[in-house]
């Protein structure tokens, strides 16, 4: 088994030798070259500078992406397809030397509301810049991808760019992240105490919120509305990103860990819900809504599965969801497959009934426009959209930032996957912003959807402790 040292010296000749036979001297666009790791690291460091990781431990993959080959951004109604069509301007080409058949990617996402992003308070330096603009597309300089215990390495770069000092500021970023990849991992932290500075809106405000939108689905025509809490914590020493990540991924294995960061703020999130994936023309959504907590036994559990699969709230919120996915995307797909009935997602804190749908989408639908499409999602907005949205921007106390906003890989030939932003914590120092949210509908009770919210804020706040 080769050493780091090893490793980086391999990566570095390598890397000479691709170079060499880039094409550089192009006008426009992007280069890649991917080489092979010759194994995998177990985790992607938390180094300094702007970074992404999108993790998902019981599939075995991982890609993390270091620096900014190229970025975009772009906010309101447009925001999607103003990303799109500036991905398809510049040509993005690929060399893969080692034939390790992977393939470059960027980094897509956006916030849960179309205006655009708010400056959060000062982070570590005194950086107020916004952390993350509304929507935002992001090659990294340097990306990791991991699949099936193999990995490499994607160096990007915009073109024309000078042979010689590209090679340099490679080699430079490699000295930095080689020796990283393979550091054993720190481990968990003693658990620490964290203390509640601020919570909006509060219970009361909580129970005052949920009896508005009661009556907004009484006097309809709005079916559904999917109302939000901000928790503030503190604790006793900085949070430990790479921790917290490590942390999330031991207990929630089945869901898709995510971390970005940018000006000194860590935007993490360990969220079940997929909202598409797209791949070789065919489309997977991720239906999940209607919540039951966890038993302490497995009798206790299996009364909890069953009366979540029998109750007619929690299956009418589902159906919701369902319906507005066919909506949404009938001008577009054909082959719908729906299962007849839905499936249970187990997490180690709450589950969820949970319908996967596959269609095919017509040819010129991009993950663009289909994203466009179901974003937001019943699941995180309500029923119908554009009602419960104009509601919501009207009454709910706080903008949400990218909670409920999504975030995923995007490849050049246009296959990627987006994940719903949710158990989500913005972190800075010592200090953290939780969200977490439950859908409201007629036969909603306060008391209950409050305790549904304080399931999945133990989410993140069980992770924290640990980072």
């Amino acid at each position: 088994m080769l050493a780091p040292l090893a490793i980086l010296e391999h990566l570095e000749a390598r890397l000479a030798e691709a170079v060499a036979e880039l094409p550089l001297t192009t006008t426009s666009g992007l280069q890649s070259v991917l080489l092979a790791l010759p194994r995998a690291p177990a985790a992607a460091p938390q180094l300094a500078g702007r970074q992404f990781q999108f993790r998902h431990a019981q599939r075995g993959e991982l890609h993390a992406g270091y620096g900014e080959a190229a970025a975009w951004q772009a906010a309101g109604p447009e925001r999607l397809s103003s990303l799109s069509t500036a991905l398809a301007s510049p040509q993005w080409r690929r060399t893969d030397p080692d034939a390790t058949g992977f393939d470059a990617f960027a980094m897509l996402g956006f916030a849960a509301a179309d205006a655009p992003a708010q400056p959060l308070a000062p982070g570590p330096g005194g950086d107020t810049a916004v952390p993350l603009p509304n929507a935002l597309l992001w090659v990294p300089e340097i990306g990791l991808v991991c699949q099936d215990h193999a990995a490499a390495l994607v160096f990007s770069t915009p073109l024309p760019a000078a042979p010689e000092q590209l090679l340099a500021r490679w080699r430079h970023l490699l000295r930095d992240l080689v020796p990283a990849l393979y550091e054993p991992s720190p481990g968990p932290r003693p658990t620490a105490r964290l203390q509640r500075t601020g919570e909006e809106p509060d219970a009361t405000g909580w129970r005052r919120l949920v009896r508005d939108a009661l009556a907004q689905i009484a006097a309809g025509p709005v079916a559904k509305v999917v109302l939000s809490r901000r928790l503030m914590v503190r604790g006793p020493r900085e949070f430990d990103v790479a921790r917290l990540l490590d942390a999330l991924g031991c207990l929630f294995p089945s869901c898709q860990t995510v971390s970005l960061r940018r000006n000194g703020h860590s935007f993490v999130a360990a969220t079940p819900e997929r909202l598409l994936g797209l791949r070789a023309g065919r489309l997977q959504v991720d239906a999940i809504a209607g919540t039951a907590g966890r038993g302490e036994s497995v009798a206790e559990d299996a009364r909890l599965r069953a009366g979540l699969l029998g109750c007619e709230k929690n299956l009418r919120e589902h159906r919701f969801v369902i319906d507005a996915v066919r909506t949404a995307l009938a001008d577009c797909c054909a082959g719908f497959r729906v299962p007849a009935t839905p499936q249970v997602l187990a997490l180690s804190n709450a589950q969820h009934l949970w319908s996967p749908i596959d269609a095919r989408p017509r040819s010129g639908c991009s993950l663009f426009d289909l994203a466009a499409r179901l974003h937001p999602t019943p699941a995180t907005n309500g029923q119908p959209r554009a009602e419960a949205q104009a509601w919501l921007r009207d009454t709910e106390p706080f903008p949400r930032g990218w909670y409920t906003g999504a975030a995923g890989i995007l490849r050049p030939n246009g296959d990627g996957e987006l994940w719903v932003l949710l158990r989500c914590a913005q972190v800075s120092g010592a200090e953290a912003e939780l969200f977490a949210g439950a859908g409201i509908v007629a036969g909603s009770d306060p008391d209950a959807e409050w305790s549904e919210t304080e399931a999945k804020l133990a989410a993140m706040l069980s992770a924290l402790r640990y980072a």
